[in-house]
This record gives structure tokens, C-alpha cells and sequence, in this order.
């Protein structure tokens, strides 16, 4: 179902960076290719250094034809740089939002309606709110204003509940739309309809078949060169906190009372606060870190992660895995187990999980069922069932049931484009919700603290390699294993 979409301008600060060059200019034009933009919508491109209005339109088509290589309609790339204009917002001025408003108050070229996206530092979106508030530009009187802030939302739940209030001195909630690009990936949205528009699959979807569940992000590549942001943050902020929780809570929620977006946002903040906070005081039995050594990654011999950094006192990890438990009667005694890596033997993102023994037991047992969803590099689901091997004896072997959710003629959508249409259609289900935030932030807080505080040298694992074998710890039973690819039976050791 196309939604409709209001004449609007957006606004992009942080124009000139690193996220906007690679993904929001090439994914606005694609959403022009594709016939999603309003026929008048106006971009405006904010940077803090001037640059020529002819130099920044070669500089977008410079950025889309990088992205989509040999594959550019110039005839639509025309229409869409003309939609262009740029404003330097320079340091200095003190002038400057008062000169963005008499150029946006010009209602012959800029449509009412503005949306902000904010791709600058975290440390800047309080203050750009409040110059924007200060000259009006906030206000819905009569038309629409909607602000985007990148992640990450705080860095702990106090610097969270601190941005949030610097944004609600001029903003009501409706309108500050928190971006996790996770949440724009076809794949993940999918875990939602998969779920509940399939008979077969809902009924199973409890702690009465259900053995155990992993939500997996691991990667292939290494910090590279992000030492220093990635000290500051480890694993379990960067990834854990928020892409895999987003993941948890989409497949554990309930069924949202309707599709708007009130709706799903209310059943994943449900879920979300309903997880039981990991108790500190057993945190060996909940929480495993460690950290990639020098190793072999594709047959190219790779640095560890303290090489890299060249401090070989950090204890930040690059592997984290938890287990946790959801206390609602649809979870009660299930563990779940969420891990995510740099630099371990492959690079995955999918959800798998386990159910119970079958009733039936033959010749002393076989594998259980599994269902795995797979999300990137490959978007399918699978389910793994027992079924009799052809002869005269009684046995059984596992076979796969292995589906691929995407076609070859089906559209790849980067995740950023469904974002940003969904900012202009007024649609923020795939945003987080302040709510959301705070409960994410409130369940690993307490695990950053306390690794944090202990100093004692983190287990290292090889790069290349696969789960560090202390990292069972964490399992409830012996039986458990970290399930590795989406093949058959997975890895089991």
C-alpha cells in the first residue's frame, strides 16, 4: 500500500559527510527514479563551509553515479539535482539560522512541510534544535516538522534521558524521529509479517516448543580504522544495544493491536521493558566478552584488536554475547542468547531457534528442529525437520524445508531509502521510540559499567576463528551450542 506524501523540503545537515555522500543523496535519488518524491520537494544541503551552488550539483552527481556504477538515468539524475540547493552554516555566524529561515519562508520555492535530518555529531543536535526552535522553524501551526537525530541516542541511559530533554524543550515526541538503520532493512521487517500472517508458525512461537533462541551479528572485518571511537564504545554499545535488541524485541513482541505505528511501537516497548535485568552480582554466567588476536581472516594474516589500537591495557571487547529472559507467560524460561563479533570466521545476521525434544525418541534420540531466519548476507528462512531415512530399518535424518525470501526480479531497497521515505510519509514504526531507548540502555548499562570497572586482561580469541569455547559459559544447558551458517544442522562444536 503507497502511502501519500505532502509537498515537503528537507533539510540535511551534515551535507558534506560521510553518510550523506554514500547513502542519503544517492538513496534520495533512487527515491526519485522510483516515483516516491513529491513532484515540488526541495533539498536543501547544510554544511558549515560555502561552496558554490554549480560545484555542490557536480559534487551529487558525482555521488550518485559512485553508487550506482553505469546504472544512472540522467534524465531523472537532471530532475533531481535540480531539487538541490546548498546553505553554508558556518561556525562564525552568528546570523545563520536566521538566514536559513528568510530562505526557507520563500513558500513559492520551499514547500511548508520541513523535515531535518541531523548527521552531525551527537553533541549537535540539541544546539541545532534549539537555533531551529529559536526562529520558528519548529513550530506546526499550520505545517509539519519532523527531525531526524542518528544513532547512537546517548551513550548510557543518563546521557539518553539528557538528550531527550534537550530535545523536548522544542520538540514534542511525534516529532523526533531516532534512526536505527536496522530497522529500515527489508529483512527485519519481515520477521514481524512472517510471524503473524502465517497460521503455521504462530502457535509454535512460545515457551511451550521453544528451547532456546540466538539473535546473531557477527562480521568478518575488524575495527579497521574506528580504534578510537571503537574503544570508547566496545561491542555491546555499538551493536548490541541497539541493532540486536531492535531484532529481539521484533521477534519476541506480541501482536501489535494494528499495523500503525503507534501500534507496533507499543508491543515492542512491551517486550522490551519485560526483559528480566541481568543480575551483576552472577554476570559470568550472563555475559561473556573477549577480544579478536592476531589471526588469519580469507588467507591474509590479520592484527589483533590491541595491535591496532596500540594500548594493550584495554579491556573493550570486540565479542559480546548475553543471555537473557523475558518474563511474560509467552517467554517464561526460555533463554535467549544474543552475541555479536568483529573478525570472527563469518559474517551473519540471522535469528535461530531451537525447540524442544520431540515426543517421539528413536534409536536413542535425534536432532532437534530448528527454524532459522536468515536476514544478511542472505534473506530466506528455513526449518530443519526429522523425516525417515528410505529402507527397512527404522532411522531418521534431518531435512531442510529452505525458502529464499528475496527473488531475482525482486527490488533491493538500501535501508536508509525506506527511512527516509518513511520520514516524509509521516511513518515512524521503523523509529525508535524514546521509550525504547531508555529500556535498551537500562538492560546493558549495567553490564558496561561493571566490565568496565573489571581491569583484568579480556580473553582473546584468534581472528578468523569461531566462538571462543569459554563463551558457553553462558548456556543454561550442556546440550546448547552457538549455531553457525544457515546450512544444514549448522556447526555444532
Amino acid at each position: 500500500m503507497t502511502k501519500k506524501i505532502d509537498p515537503c523540503t528537507l533539510v540535511l545537515f551534515g551535507a558534506t559527510g560521510n553518510l550523506a555522500r554514500v547513502k542519503l543523496y544517492p538513496g534520495l535519488y533512487r527515491l526519485d527514479l522510483l516515483g516516491r518524491l513529491p513532484e515540488n520537494m526541495k533539498i536543501m544541503g547544510v554544511g558549515r563551509r560555502p561552496i558554490d551552488h554549480e560545484k555542490w550539483c557536480e559534487g551529487i552527481k558525482d555521488m550518485v553515479h559512485k553508487k550506482f556504477k553505469g546504472k544512472v538515468d540522467e534524465a531523472v539524475l537532471a530532475r533531481f539535482i535540480a531539487r538541490n540547493v546548498y546553505k553554508a552554516n558556518e561556525p562564525d555566524d552568528a546570523q545563520a539560522f536566521d538566514k536559513m529561515k528568510d530562505i526557507l519562508s520563500d513558500e513559492s520555492v520551499y514547500p511548508q512541510n520541513f523535515a531535518y535530518f541531523l548527521s552531525v555529531r551527537p553533541v549537535d543536535f540539541g544546539p541545532i534544535v534549539e537555533e531551529l526552535a529559536k526562529v520558528g522553524l519548529t513550530q506546526e501551526d499550520k505545517y509539519w516538522r519532523r527531525v531526524v537525530v542518528e544513532k547512537p541516542f546517548g551513550t548510557d541511559l543518563p546521557s539518553a534521558k539528557a538528550l531527550q530533554a534537550s530535545l523536548t524543550k522544542n520538540l514534542d515526541e511525534h516529532q523526533i524521529y531516532r534512526i536505527d538503520h536496522y530497522l529500515g532493512k527489508s529483512a527485519l521487517q519481515n520477521i514481524l509479517l512472517q510471524r503473524f500472517t502465517n497460521t503455521i508458525l504462530e502457535p509454535l512461537w512460545n515457551n511451550e516448543y521453544i528451547d532456546h533462541v540466538q539473535i546473531t551479528n557477527t562480521e568478518k572485518l575488524g575495527v579497521g580504522d574506528r580504534t578510537e571511537f571503537y574503544d570508547s564504545t566496545g561491542a555491546l554499545r555499538d551493536m548490541i544495544q541497539s541493532h540486536v535488541l531492535q531484532t529481539l524485541a521484533l521477534t519476541t513482541m506480541e501482536m501489535p493491536k494494528d499495523l500503525t505505528p503507534d501500534g507496533i511501537r507499543e508491543a515492542k516497548i512491551d517486550v522490551l521493558e519485560q526483559i528480566r535485568p541481568i543480575p551483576v552480582d552472577e554476570l559470568e554466567k550472563h555475559a561473556f566478552r573477549a577480544q579478536y588476536a592476531a589471526g588469519e581472516v580469507a588467507g591474509e594474516k590479520v592484527p589483533g584488536y590491541l595491535e591496532e589500537l596500540g594500548d594493550d591495557s584495554s579491556v573493550v571487547e570486540t565479542y559480546a554475547a548475553l543471555k537473557l529472559f523475558i518474563d511474560n507467560p509467552r517467554w517464561k524460561g526460555v533463554p535467549f542468547y544474543i552475541r555479536t563479533a568483529k573478525r570472527l570466521h563469518e559474517a551473519d545476521t540471522r535469528i535461530a531457534i531451537r525447540f524442544k525434544k520431540a515426543p517421539m525418541q528413536i534409536n536413542g534420540g535425534q536432532d532437534q528442529n530448528w527454524l532459522v531466519i536468515g536476514i544478511q548476507p542472505r534473506e530466506c528462512i528455513k526449518m530443519e525437520i526429522q523425516s525417515k531415512i528410505p529402507g527397512l530399518d527404522i532411522n531418521t535424518r534431518t531435512i531442510e524445508l529452505d525458502a529464499d525470501n528475496r527473488k531475482s526480479e525482486d527490488d533491493t531497497v538500501d535501508a536508509y531509502e525506506a527511512l527516509l521515505l518513511n520520514l516524509m510519509q509521516g511513518d515512524n514504526a521503523n523509529y525508535l521510540h524514546i521509550s525504547e531507548a531508555e529500556a535498551q540502555w537500562r538492560l546493558v548499562d549495567p553490564v558496561v559499567k561493571a566490565w568496565a570497572e573489571d581491569r583484568k586482561p579480556v580473553h582473546q580469541y584468534p581472528a578468523g576463528s569461531q566462538d571462543p569455547e569459554a563463551s558457553k559459559v553462558i548456556f543454561e544447558s550442556e546440550d546448547q551450542f552457538w549455531r553457525y551458517s544457515i546450512a544444514l544442522g549448522g556447526d555444532k562444536h
